[in-house]
């Protein structure tokens, strides 16, 4: 089993930052990779950004050039720097990690909101 506990929300206005944590623990050699996933009110989850172990990431359009996934092993992290943040970005962000058998793990969840 893992589990992930996210941290880092909060309010912004418009134009501000925000980094996200999600600290994972339990069975963590079994997971890859891990990833950031938001679902604003009446909308799907939708994937923001994954990192894999050997550092490949990915984006979602939206985000490209302004949010930022990174990982720290030691500490068994990973962090989403999110800048120029835009009322759009207004969402409850989940950390995801993916186990051995393609099964998601999933975070609580942490409050962004963008106020413009």
């Amino acid at each position: 089993q893992v589990q992930l506990v996210e941290s880092g929300g909060g309010l912004v206005q418009a134009g501000g930052s925000l980094r996200l944590s999600c600290a994972a623990s339990g069975s963590i050699f079994t997971i890859n990779p891990m990833g950031w996933y938001r679902q604003a009110p009446g909308k799907q989850r939708d994937l923001v950004a994954v990192i894999t172990r050997a550092g490949s990431t990915n984006y979602a359009d939206s985000v490209k050039g302004r949010f930022t996934i990174s990982r720290d092993d030691a500490k068994n992290t990973v962090y989403l720097q999110m800048n120029s943040l835009k009322p759009d970005d207004t969402a409850v962000y989940y950390c995801n990690a993916k186990g051995i058998m393609n099964n998601d793990y999933w975070g609580q969840g942490t409050q962004v909101t963008v106020s413009s």
